[in-house]
């Protein structure tokens, strides 16, 4: 075996412990809360973050919680969702985070 082989050998066997030794990413680990996708709240005010719903899924979200007439939905330079809308006959502030937290006031 020449001594460039052997370098090769080295180098893809340290190659492929190196990517062994990696974890995977945590999407489902516990307290990982990026999205809230269990209808409840994990927050009692709104999150800032990079907001990625579109005007259409905050007001969709908002609709499928009991909310109504949902207007002047427009997100601010914190990432929250805020409008107006109406839930058991009461005219509300609403929010909708990046987290998909719902928070009405």
């Amino acid at each position: 075996m020449s001594m460039r082989s052997i370098i090769y050998s080295i180098i893809i066997a340290g190659s492929a412990t190196a990517a062994f030794a990696q974890s995977p990413p945590a999407t489902n680990a516990p307290g990982n809360n990026a999205v809230n996708s269990s209808g409840v709240n994990n927050s009692s005010t709104p999150v800032a973050g990079a907001n990625s719903f579109t005007e259409a899924q905050a007001k969709s979200r908002l609709e499928a919680n009991g909310y109504s007439t949902v207007s002047n939905l427009m997100k601010d330079d914190k990432g929250i969702w805020r409008g107006k809308a109406s839930k058991d006959g009461k005219s509300v502030d609403v929010t909708v985070d990046f987290q998909g937290n719902i928070n009405a006031r």
